[in-house]
């Protein structure tokens, strides 16, 4: 094994305790079935195992091959890891026989050792080759897309996908380097999106919204969140919770959105006599919304975005 294989890279799981917290894990629900749809390095699975009864039971998914090599160290048999996106939750719980759960957390985004690990892509601090996968097992590489993606299509991933208001002149550059150089390294790309970029915000790389964008488009991420938030909410027993960590905006808005459609439910129009009880009733009702503390964000930086949104499913026919 080499020196940069064996590398540990530190994670601190955010919001650690709140997340779970959220999930109400006491009493006869000690038993029940969990879901963590994003590993990462565990810390979120491990503090569940801990309150889960000899019952319980916790399925987790991750498509990023070392968080699954991570997950093979726990010998519980209580635990479950998936080597998927927590978008096949609905087929990965009818193969396993389950059909509700109690409670959902999703902890969205790029886990810190995948940001650390300049040989994954991600980071543009430190020079490695641009892969951004998060399954390196499957799909093509930032540098593969980049390199045969039209300009109009890398405008419009760089625009949507990062906020980026220089998406055309960084989109037109990188289609104009590639005529003469291969661009394949992330060091490569981060000094050709400083040149294309007029102003910087403070305290900001200029690349990092055009990272951002690439890693969101190669990895499918609002796509499967959108798709995983609908088979979460399928999946949840009456008074099941879910509990979902995004850190950036884009990511947010889906969840709050998400959750407030199964909140505020569109009614028919009042003047039909149509009785109070057969009337549409909300599917969800929201718990809390939970932000970092001080003291998080100074001993994790990276937390510092994060919002934690908490949703219980009702039971149907609510009042």
């Amino acid at each position: 094994m080499t020196n940069q294989a064996a590398t540990e890279f530190i994670h601190k799981t955010v919001l650690l305790n709140e997340a779970v917290d959220a999930l109400a894990i006491t009493g006869e629900r000690t038993n029940g079935v969990y879901i963590d749809g994003t590993f990462g390095r565990g810390g979120h699975s491990r503090l569940i195992l801990q309150q889960l009864g000899p019952n319980g039971r916790l399925i987790a998914f991750d498509k990023d091959t070392q968080a699954i090599a991570s997950a093979s160290e726990i010998k519980d048999p209580r635990f479950h890891i998936v080597h998927d996106s927590f978008a096949t939750m609905s087929e990965a719980l009818q193969e396993l026989g389950v059909k509700h759960v109690d409670g959902i957390l999703m902890d969205l985004g790029i886990s810190s050792p995948q940001v650390d690990d300049a040989t994954r892509g991600f980071s543009f601090r430190a020079d490695g080759p641009l892969d951004m996968r998060m399954d390196t097992t499957r799909g093509i590489s930032a540098a593969e897309w980049l390199a045969s993606e039209d300009e109009e299509k890398i405008r419009e991933v760089i625009k949507n996908y990062g906020e980026e208001r220089f998406a055309f002149q960084i989109a037109k550059a990188i289609v104009a380097r590639r005529q003469t150089d291969a661009i394949t390294g992330t060091r490569q790309l981060a000094e050709l999106v400083a040149h294309a970029v007029k102003t910087r915000e403070k305290g900001k790389d200029p690349a990092t919204r055009t990272f951002q964008a690439i890693r969101i488009f190669v990895n499918k991420e609002l796509e499967d969140l959108e798709v995983g938030l609908g088979a979460a909410f399928s999946a949840l027993a009456p008074f099941g919770r879910m509990s979902v960590i995004s850190f950036h905006s884009l990511e947010d808005r889906i969840v709050k959105q998400f959750f407030a459609s199964k909140v505020k439910v569109e009614q028919p129009d009042r003047r039909l006599p149509i009785r109070h009880l057969d009337l549409p009733q909300p599917q969800m009702r929201l718990l809390n919304r939970i932000k970092p503390s001080d003291t998080e964000v100074s001993e994790n930086p990276r937390s510092r975005s994060a919002i934690l949104r908490v949703a219980e499913r009702l039971p149907e026919g609510n009042a």
